[in-house]
């Protein structure tokens, strides 16, 4: 974390911090973000299941500057004819102004407009994959990590800290969005401790 700046390290710590995978990163909206509740919502993630996770306190307020950003960048687009986003297509014809509004905006919004292959309207996507995936690779060989690593090893070690933290299989599992208990017995394994994840008595003596 402490080789990655800016929006980088912002996106990197979302994903290890409340768990989401790097797509989920990339499409979430502002009105999805709740400062008050501290939380995140999900939409349309794997399986087409909305959830909620928590919003890391550390983050909060770099997310508050980078949002403030954000809008000045909406408010120009706004200004030069265009601040439109992609949305679901039910939404699109139930809302059809909604695309233009503040809170479905991407968070992380990608740098220049592109058109939209579907509309054929010029929109301000969301950042690429790439974006991260390649300062991920950079970090690790900056701080001269020799195992391999990704944007999912945050989300992987999310798992892992929650388990020696303590906290039970089955909360991780909905914070992470698995309908399968079974996905998760891969961090089981790296933590050494057995599928349930309980200490022997004797390794108190």
């Amino acid at each position: 974390m402490g080789r990655l700046t800016g929006e980088k390290w912002l996106m990197a710590n979302i994903i290890y911090g409340a768990g989401l995978r790097l797509m989920e990163c990339l499409r979430l909206k502002i009105k999805d973000v709740d400062f008050a509740y501290n939380q995140i919502t999900v939409r349309d993630g794997k399986g087409q299941q909305d959830r909620i996770t928590m919003l890391p306190e550390t983050i909060k307020n770099p997310l508050k500057d980078h949002l403030k950003k954000v809008w000045h960048l909406h408010q120009k687009d706004l200004k030069d004819g265009y601040g439109k986003v992609s949305m679901p297509y039910a939404l699109s014809r139930k809302y059809p102004n909604a695309d233009r509004e503040w809170g479905w905006q991407y968070v992380f919004p990608s740098i220049n407009r592109s058109v939209d292959p579907r509309s054929g309207l010029v929109k301000r996507h969301y950042l690429s994959e790439q974006f991260l995936q390649r300062a991920i690779k950079t970090a690790l060989r900056n701080a001269k990590i020799s195992k391999r690593g990704s944007t999912h090893s945050l989300r992987h070690s999310f798992a892992t800290h929650l388990l020696e933290d303590g906290y039970d299989i089955r909360s991780i599992q909905e914070l992470l969005g698995h309908n399968d208990v079974r996905t998760k017995m891969v961090y089981t394994h790296v933590l050494n401790r057995g599928g349930r994840c309980v200490k022997s008595p004797a390794d108190h003596l």
